[in-house]
């Protein structure tokens, strides 16, 4: 490692109380610095880290796990709570920082401050770790800076005794009240104890002229405002991410401070595994495997869906379809998965919990709905199983189950009970700083009056994913007042620098993770004070790179208010003497249920209750089960605006022609008047017209879903040779 210097105390925008700094820019200021290594050290949690090794891995830097820890009060600091700056040196060190930081969270709140209690870093939960002192703020500095110098040798030699051969003086440089003075005596105390110092610039922010978004940052999490004479002023314009140069010049006369921070950053060569699924056991019977139980059970669940074994041995389109997703599902090791999830809902069933007949991909699992994971026969409905699993491109399979809203977390807590609390959770999200609600706190710590801040913030569209930026394009007025108004510019470019950065922590609205394992095995935790609502640390994406697979319990209103209707329908059907209506056995061709439907009495209907969908029912006057799909996947944006809705209405009311582009393609088009509505209609024309295998297929329809140009260069090549070969004329296949 050749370069002089290296970061080694850096917070980042989920450090949620301070920090500016975005993983992607950092990683493209240390790229462009020529230093080959930077620490993360967010405030008290590892929400970052999965995000941060993967970007400074592809980055080609070295990443440095750490966390910026709150210790309790050690000797007479009557502050009550103190800093300390834990790095891990390899695996063992980094499942240690992972169980302390979830024991802060879990143990230790104090105000919502995650705490750890120094009696909880003993020998055996400090292997792997190096600790650098806190500086000021740290146990020993604090120490130091009241004059008690004995007090600061017990302190230090506490640490060390702890981490041995581990423990740095952290000094900084930050122009901020105590710094110099810390320095000077933190000096004097290595050279008496023989402890090395480490130099480091305690970054929040990536330039100099960040500090001022920086500290409305801080002001927005503290409930202050700018100009405040009280607020607390705890940061400095210093704490950039100063260039090796500037640190090396910074510390000219403790060369020793610097050189250790390359030092250190040898020393910690954490390698984590990620991408590589693990589930948690599905207890089985002793005779069987996981893969024979899972072709005995669906084997068994479709007898009793088609009757009988015998009508299940006469129907070779069900025995091929089940044996293929068998041996794809066996093949790619997801048993347990289809075993777990077929789990909860029978559970779910069995104790009146409704559940969702199925949705999304998983609804074309002919497995899935032999397993009751699903209610809908993918062969009647002709669902794809490779939208769902794709034996070309391994991933994880993603069932979405929507449950009762009254009884889902009753379902997670069967799943807590079954394969153990501390191997269950869910997962955190991050709330982010969106267009308006920026505008709204910038205007607040700014300290303009509500009304002006009112103005400006109704200005800008409401529209899903709306930036400032995009804003200020779209709408006139608001460009105008922010080109005249210099109150108003101000503003806005605060605000745009504080743009999606993450604002804090909340809970996923499903996913549900089951580990084989302890949780902390594979992420650390985060609850509220209390210990309620145990969450990961990591997001969904990343509690997936570090191996945990991600189950989705969702709650849907709908399950509910059919339930309560049920209720209350055989309730007066009891009263009149008749049997009780049962949801399973009504049929999808009820002439009443068409009429009410094409009348719009469609309020509170799942998907079909807004003023749009109510119009596009009008035009379309569904009258069989098909056109209601069609209405849902009709309502999105492409269809609306391409023209694709009224060609289709045209079509089926027979105002315009229904033709082909191919005469192959008709059985598969039919139902939809000619018009390419579905994806599964998208992977059927490849593999009919283009040769594709239906895995082939289903890599196609991704590659169309992202428009990436060079992917859609490829497929367009493959789908071309491929139509050649197949006869069909080269403007057919492009068209």
């Amino acid at each position: 490692m050749s370069s002089a210097f290296v970061h080694l105390c850096v917070h980042t925008e989920y450090s949620l109380v301070d920090g500016l700094v975005r993983v992607p820019a950092l990683m493209n200021a240390v790229v462009e610095g020529e230093m080959p290594a930077v620490a993360l050290t967010d405030q008290t949690n590892l929400f970052a880290m999965v995000k941060f090794y993967r970007k400074a891995l592809a980055s080609g830097i070295k990443p440095i796990i750490g966390v910026d820890m709150r210790l309790r009060a050690q000797g007479n600091d009557e502050d009550g709570v103190q800093r300390a700056v834990l790095l891990c040196r390899n695996a063992e060190g980094y499942g240690n920082l992972t169980r302390l930081v979830t024991q802060a969270y879990l143990e230790g709140q104090e105000r919502g401050i995650p705490i750890l209690n120094p009696e909880w870093l003993d020998s055996k939960n400090t292997q792997g770790l190096i600790a650098l002192s806190g500086g000021r703020d740290g146990a020993v500095g604090r120490a130091l800076l009241a004059g008690n110098g004995e007090e600061a040798q017990r302190l230090a030699g506490w640490w060390a005794e702890r981490f041995p051969n581990s423990f740095y003086l952290q000094v900084s440089r930050t122009g901020r009240t105590g710094d110099e003075a810390h320095l000077h005596a933190a000096v004097d105390l290595g050279a008496s104890l023989g402890l090395p110092l480490v130099a480091t610039n305690e970054v929040c922010f990536l330039r100099q002229s960040d500090f001022a978004a920086h500290e409305a940052r801080v002001c927005i999490n503290n409930g202050t405002t700018l100009d405040d004479p009280r607020r607390p002023r705890g940061y400095s314009s210093e704490q950039y991410l100063r260039s090796a140069e500037e640190m090396v010049a910074l510390f000219s006369d403790l060369p020793e401070a610097i050189e250790n921070t390359v030092h250190i950053a040898r020393r910690c060569n954490l390698s984590l595994d990620l991408g590589h699924s693990v589930l948690p056991e599905f207890p089985i019977p002793a005779e069987h495997t996981s893969e024979t139980f899972l072709e005995s059970e669906a084997r068994r669940g479709l007898i009793e869906r088609l009757g009988s074994e015998a009508e299940l041995d006469s129907r070779p389109d069900y025995n091929e379809r089940l044996a293929t997703e068998l041996d794809v599902i066996n093949g790619m090791g997801f048993p347990g998965y289809f075993l777990i999830v077929a789990d909860f809902i029978q559970w779910s069933r069995e104790n009146h919990i409704p559940v969702g007949p199925g949705r999304g991909s998983g609804a074309g699992s002919l497995v899935a709905y032999a397993l009751g994971i699903t209610d809908l026969d993918p062969l009647v409905h002709e669902l794809l199983f490779e939208r769902f699993l794709n034996p070309e491109r391994v991933s994880m399979p993603d069932f979405d189950v929507d449950f009762c809203m009254d009884g889902r977390d009753r379902v997670i807590e069967y799943v807590a009970n079954k394969y153990g609390r501390e191997k269950v959770s869910q997962i955190i999200t991050y709330g982010s700083m969106a267009a308006k609600a920026v505008v709204r706190d910038t205007g607040r710590i700014l300290g303009h009056p509500y009304g002006f801040v009112d103005r400006i913030a109704k200005l800008i569209p409401m529209e899903l994913g709306i930036t400032l930026p995009k804003a200020l394009d779209q709408e006139q007025e608001l460009a105008r007042v922010y080109d005249e108004e210099e109150e108003v510019r101000g503003l806005l470019d605060l605000a745009m620098q504080l743009e999606g950065l993450a604002r804090n922590a909340g809970k996923h609205a499903g996913g549900v993770v089951i580990a084989p394992s302890e949780l902390t095995d594979f992420a650390p935790l985060y609850c509220e004070e209390g210990g309620a609502n145990v969450v990961t640390q990591f997001d969904k994406d990343d509690v997936e790179a570090v191996g945990l697979v991600k189950f989705d319990f969702l709650g849907l209103r709908t399950l509910t208010i059919i339930d309560w209707a049920l209720k209350t329908i055989n309730a007066q059907r009891e009263t009149g003497g008749e049997g009780p209506l049962v949801m399973e056995e009504q049929g999808l061709d009820d002439p009443q249920a068409y009429a009410l439907l094409k009348r719009c009495e469609t309020t509170a209907v799942f998907q079909l209750e807004s003023r749009g969908m109510k119009d596009l029912i009008r035009r379309l006057k569904p009258d069989c089960f098909e056109d209601i799909v069609a209405l849902v996947a009709l309502f999105r944006p492409g269809p609306l605006q391409s023209g694709m809705v009224d060609d289709f209405i045209k079509r089926k009311h027979g105002e315009a022609r229904i033709d082909y582009p191919h005469p192959d393609l008709e059985p598969i088009l039919r139902e939809t008047y000619g018009v390419i509505l579905y994806q599964e209609q998208v992977m059927q024309i490849a593999q009919v017209l283009a040769g594709y295998s239906l895995g082939g297929a289903d890599l196609l329809r991704r590659a169309m879903g992202k428009k990436k140009p060079s992917e859609m260069a490829k497929q367009r090549e493959i789908f071309q040779d491929g139509a050649r070969e197949r006869g069909v004329d080269p403007a057919v296949a492009t068209h």
